[in-house]
């Protein structure tokens, strides 16, 4: 039985491969987000919720690693504190960045510091003035307590080893009535053994765990009002855009290619999961 890898090596595997994924001069770093033709990045940008209107005038190097458009389903009003778990190039920082206006604030927190360095870049080409970027981890956030209004992450939660850890972060740092919106990959009875993959676990599929639990870490942690409120399960003609364009695994070094994929066809599904901290 092959031996399940820790939480550290777990955490270096996914941070080696974004950090690769970003700077890599190769196309293996996701889809650009202005890529809206009839390739395979402009279908996994539309599938994932991104419109033409919000992709407008973005930086055009902007890329999206993520699995849906938490910021489209998020109630965010003027004037309140957003913070973007795994803020990646700083897609949905600059889309919610919009939403709070001058008077709010976007929190963006990434383990990657190659990752950092480029939403800097972005959120500077696109304009945004409100936003703070901070190198950290899910599971030991550097936010102050009750400090945000409203958290939202994409596709990230799942490539944590500790979920139970995040959302009790989450919980932490959310001010009360404050609120999750996360867009996230979990699993459909997927077989223990498909689980120690260190592709796929960098893919957002072999540490994603099955609807239910995902919900009960909401729960476990405090939240209430815990639904999921999109759903979509990813099939024969749409798992390769999960794995080769979502999460950057078209990377030649990854063993996450299109014949292995094959075997998490119908087994994973891309929610989006809403909850509330009690006031």
């Amino acid at each position: 039985m092959t031996k399940m890898k820790s939480p550290e090596d777990i955490k270096a595997a996914v941070r080696e491969h974004y950090g690769k994924a970003i700077t890599s001069k190769s196309g293996c770093c996701g889809p650009k987000v202005q890529s809206l033709e009839s390739d395979s990045s402009g279908r996994f940008v539309q599938m994932a919720g991104y419109t033409p209107d919000e992709l407008k005038g973005l930086p055009e190097d902007v890329t999206t690693f993520g699995c849906g458009n938490p910021v489209a389903l998020a109630g965010v009003t003027e004037g309140q504190t957003v913070l973007d778990l795994g803020s990646g190039a700083g897609l949905d920082l600059i889309l919610a960045s919009k939403k709070v206006g001058p008077t709010g604030k976007v929190i963006g927190l990434d383990m990657t510091p190659e990752m950092i360095e480029t939403c800097k870049k972005n959120l500077e080409r696109a304009g945004v003035t409100n936003a703070d970027v901070r190198f950290g981890e899910m599971e030991a956030m550097p936010v102050e307590d009750n400090e945000v209004d409203w958290i939202i992450s994409n596709c990230v939660i799942n490539l944590s080893p500790d979920k139970q850890k995040v959302f009790a972060e989450a919980f932490r740092v959310l001010r009360p009535g404050g609120r999750v919106m996360v867009s996230d990959i979990v699993t459909i009875d997927l077989p223990d053994e498909y689980r120690d993959d260190m592709a796929a676990w960098a893919g957002c599929i072999a540490g994603a765990v099955d609807e239910e639990d995902y919900k009960a870490l909401a729960r476990n942690a405090g939240f209430v009002d815990v639904e999921i409120v999109d759903r979509m399960v990813y099939g024969d003609d749409s798992i390769s855009a999960l794995g080769n364009d979502a999460c950057g695994c078209g990377d030649p070094d990854s063993t996450l290619n299109a014949a292995s994929l094959e075997k998490y066809a119908n087994r994973v599904a891309s929610v989006k999961l809403s909850a509330r901290k009690p006031t």
